[in-house]
């Protein structure tokens, strides 16, 4: 489909809109004015993974077609849970830890956003400052009586854990009021036209363009972005090791760059589109690729994502270690291993990778002939190896380390 907006075309051609809430509308105001737009995460971990990552993505993409992108931590709403999508309630953490996963996500956040007091610039806000000075009683009496729990229930994110007879707290429930109340309370403050979110938050926007309706506000809009899975079907950013985290203290440019070289074959195009900001022109020649062309894509894409998210010396630098560990043999970039001895179980030694958690585990990918010390396979689950200085150890064809011997005296 074919929109008066630049903007709009944009969203849809990269792959970003799923649902839109009176999109003629938002496509004339789009075409004509600036506006702001905002996204809210809860500062439930340290770090954003790259499940957020689309959203993040889209947000850039709005600030490059001028408009303004509002980022609205959860100080608040982090006490009381999301349920979407969730089987069971939120665990509670401490206000001093939402303050430091607070800071922490805005770091994050600067990596992929400008901000500053520019029209466009993005800003970042907090929602504890207005949750958490509400008077419930008269927040009650004046916005409570503008919901319908019948309809509330009928929203998947409420639905499901109903249908599946798990519990859900008053305190979940009432999520989707401040929710919604977020975006009234952005659109008094700095004039907030459109929230964007996954098309599990399609229940939650939609509670607060219609609140805004009901308060006679301007028209309010809501847009998400579809849920991203892999060709196998696999959650995205979800792997054996765990999330794929936006920090590099959780998780480090090289291994950021192996997540996107990893890619399915089926997976690349899309990937192209929601990850990197390529002109679609020459991403539609990329995916046109097959056989072993298909592999210099991936690492186009690789090095592509991880340019936004660490920058362009530690995309360069992944690229380099990885063509230096997989077609020389061998780099002196690849992630150490450090180890206190010349002599080491081969089970021991797998564990010390931090990717392996048990010696069970370790010895499953021996016996499958997964492991190799130096490029010579370990066929003996119980083998003592003898490592030299900067020995490589491969886990299958795409983990490489390091080792590094520290003797203590």
């Amino acid at each position: 489909m074919e929109y008066k907006s630049k903007l709009l075309n944009a969203i849809d051609k990269r792959g970003y809109l799923k649902q839109c809430t009176a999109i003629p509308e938002l496509d004339r105001l789009t075409d004509m004015n600036q506006i702001a737009v905002y996204i809210g995460f809860d500062c439930t971990a340290s770090s954003l993974h790259v499940g957020s990552l689309v959203q993040i993505m889209l947000l850039r993409l709005l600030q490059r077609y001028g408009h303004r992108p509002i980022v609205l931590l959860g100080g608040g709403t982090t006490k009381m849970g999301d349920p979407s999508g969730k089987d069971e309630a939120r665990k509670i953490i401490s206000d001093e830890q939402i303050k430091r996963n607070l800071l922490s996500i805005k770091d994050i956040l600067a990596k992929f956003l400008k901000f500053g007091q520019g029209k466009s610039d993005a800003i970042i806000v907090n929602n504890a400052d207005w949750l958490c000075s509400i008077n419930y009683v008269d927040f009650l009496a004046e916005y409570g009586r503008l919901f319908s729990v019948n309809k509330m229930l009928s929203f998947d994110s409420i639905k499901m854990r109903l249908d599946r007879q798990q519990n859900l707290s008053f305190l979940e429930f009432n999520y989707l009021v401040m929710q919604a109340y977020d975006f009234v309370e952005l659109y008094k403050r700095y004039g907030c036209r459109l929230q964007i979110g996954g098309s599990d938050q399609w229940g939650n926007i939609v509670s607060g363009v219609e609140l805004g309706q009901r308060l006679k506000l301007e028209p309010l809009f809501g847009l998400t972005s579809p849920l991203v899975v892999t060709a196998s079907g696999a959650k995205m950013g979800k792997t054996a090791q765990g999330a794929v985290w936006l920090d590099e203290a959780s998780l480090s440019a090289y291994d950021y760059w192996q997540y996107f070289r990893n890619t399915a074959d089926e997976d690349v195009g899309h990937f192209l589109r929601l990850f990197t900001e390529l002109p679609t022109v020459e991403i539609a020649k990329l995916e046109s690729l097959k056989d072993q062309e298909i592999n210099e894509t991936k690492k186009i894409l690789a090095t592509e994502a991880t340019r936004i998210c660490h920058g362009d010396a530690a995309a360069e630098l992944a690229l380099k270690t990885a063509e230096e560990a997989f077609e020389v043999g061998h780099s002196e970039h690849l992630p150490l291993v450090r180890v206190n001895s010349a002599q080491i179980k081969i089970t021991d030694l797998l564990r010390c990778t931090g990717f392996i958690a048990s010696n069970g585990e370790a010895k499953r990918l021996i016996r499958g002939g997964a492991v190799r010390l130096d490029g010579c396979k370990i066929e003996d689950e119980n083998a003592i190896v003898d490592l030299k200085a900067n020995s490589k150890l491969s886990l299958g064809k795409k983990k490489h380390f390091l080792i590094e011997i520290s003797v203590e005296h």
